[in-house]
């Protein structure tokens, strides 16, 4: 089990240890002149606190994942992913947007920037209903380019659902395996990343994907074109879902490297801590 990130606040000890060189420090003297005033400890700074508060609020499972660090490269690394949400749409959801069993959208909610996915060079399309938002598009082409590079041509299976057919969707799964178990592998309307416009589904949506050459090339690639896979193994009980080798969220390069770098590669830690940070004020 990793150690969680560690944080020394002038009052207690609690969630994140700066992991940078500790300053020297003078051999006290063997007295203080009475006349001389206590020297009082330099305020924390305020986003470190913030920091403290916000990884406080975290499970024990997220707290684990996080690696001990300096609490100043996380909030530069941080500022950086915020930084780049500025230049998203600013009329539709932010592509860090929290999406969960906890957190949903209306039944109206599209994206507003949603283009119909045709067939092209630069991976197959299993269907002709199929859309994402521009910016995942735009980033699910690029990719498409970089498998077929290596040999590899990605299929796409599952893109951009509305509230109605994820209705239909889970309703489906409930009929065929019961709700307990649809829940595991179906979400219900309004709490689907789908619905967001900007995840896919690759391949034949079953777990055997993870045996072929275009799962294997997307684990090892998929974060260097913004592509995080959103219900690892063995994270039920964080995400909510089964295990989907299949499910791709866009996200982009700079929060896929921030996941990975404090969040052990886990998207819905590294979301929960955005959602967290952003209420946090």
């Amino acid at each position: 089990m990793r150690k969680p990130i560690l944080l020394l606040t002038i009052f207690t000890l609690s969630l994140f240890t700066a992991c940078a060189k500790p300053k020297k420090q003078a051999a006290a003297p063997s007295a203080t002149p009475a006349s001389q005033p206590a020297v009082e400890p330099a305020p924390l700074d305020p986003k470190i606190q913030k920091l403290n508060r916000v990884l406080m609020s975290m499970t024990d499972r997220c707290k684990e994942a996080i690696p001990n660090g300096d609490p100043n490269e996380f909030l530069a690394d941080l500022e950086k992913v915020l930084q780049i949400e500025k230049a998203f749409p600013s009329d539709d959801l932010s592509l860090y947007y929290l999406i969960d069993k906890k957190h949903t959208v209306g039944a109206d909610y599209e994206p507003k920037h949603l283009r119909k996915l045709v067939t092209n060079d630069d991976y197959i399309i299993n269907k002709t209903t199929l859309s994402l938002r521009e910016d995942a598009a735009d980033a699910l082409a690029e990719m498409g380019r970089a498998a077929k590079k290596d040999g590899i041509t990605l299929d796409v299976s599952s893109t951009y659902r509305s509230y109605e057919t994820q209705e239909r969707t889970f309703n489906y799964w409930v009929s065929v395996d019961g709700l307990e178990e649809a829940e595991r592998e179906s979400a219900r309307p309004g709490t689907s990343q789908h619905q967001l416009g900007a995840a896919v589904d690759f391949g034949n949506i079953e777990d055997s994907y993870a045996l072929t050459e275009g799962c294997k090339w997307l684990n090892a690639h998929a974060n260097d074109y913004g592509w995080s896979l959103s219900f690892p193994q063995g994270y039920e009980d964080i995400t909510g879902y089964r295990w989907e080798c299949w499910h791709f969220r866009y996200i982009g390069v700079e929060a896929c490297k921030f996941q990975n770098k404090w969040f052990s590669g886990i998207q819905q830690f590294m979301f929960e801590f955005i959602d967290a940070w952003k209420s946090m004020d």
